[in-house]
């Protein structure tokens, strides 16, 4: 529920009243879904992200990515390691991160799919990582599918289990939901940064996404006095 109410924070930011999500209809897997009638909560909860680190850390780094983004495959190949040796393994923050598949690109959302099926075997980062580095080629196939099933069978899956998974509407709810939270947010490009301090002040937007940007927002949370403290 804590993630709940720090997504609820960063949504009373930008006003959730002044945005129109526009969401595909079709019963395929490999494009939005209409979710219908949905509250405001009901679709924070659907919209879970999923959690690299402690989920414990009380410093929160939200990532809305699409993983046919060139700019996100940096992210995850440059600087996430970067924040995950500077912040994540000592636990002072954790990386939360969130679908958010661009219209233009062909693949992104059967993507995101594909690594929430990795998770459903405990792998989701594992076969988050391998999507991101094998970018060039699936984005340029006609078809990826096949490539996402080879690519569970390198990162060791269970094959059947997940080209079962891959083959249904499993988790087209949760993408959707995913992606139409980061519209309400703002996020029109990707990779958008959020980030929480956990001391129940709001969560804000960053600039940009590279190290020097989380490690500036980041050091100044830790610098601050702690609002519960004595001092």
């Amino acid at each position: 529920m804590k993630n709940f109410y720090i997504v609820i924070g960063i949504v009373a930011l930008v006003g959730i009243a002044a945005v129109t999500v526009v969401m595909r209809g079709g019963s395929g897997a490999s494009e939005p879904v209409d979710l219908g009638e949905i509250a405001d909560a009901e679709l924070v909860e659907l919209a879970r992200g999923e959690v690299y680190g402690d989920p414990a850390a009380p410093i929160t780094i939200m990532e809305f990515g699409d993983y046919q983004c060139p700019s996100c495959r940096i992210f995850a190949q440059t600087v996430k390691p970067q924040v995950d040796l500077a912040y994540i393994q000592s636990g002072q923050a954790k990386l939360v991160f969130h679908d958010f598949p661009l219209q233009q690109f062909q693949h992104s959302f059967l993507a995101a799919r594909a690594v929430r099926c990795g998770g459903e075997q405990g792998r989701y980062f594992e076969y988050h990582d391998a999507v991101f580095r094998t970018q060039d080629q699936w984005a340029a196939m006609q078809a990826a599918a096949g490539h996402f099933r080879d690519l569970a069978d390198e990162v060791g899956l269970d094959t059947g289990a997940f080209a079962s998974c891959l083959n249904s509407d499993r988790y087209a709810d949760v993408v959707t939901a995913n992606l139409t939270l980061g519209q309400m947010l703002g996020v029109a490009g990707t990779p958008a940064i959020f980030i929480h301090g956990g001391n129940g002040g709001p969560a804000r937007r960053l600039g940009g996404y590279q190290f020097i940007d989380i490690q500036q927002a980041v050091d100044e949370i830790l610098a601050a006095p702690d609002p519960g403290g004595s001092n």
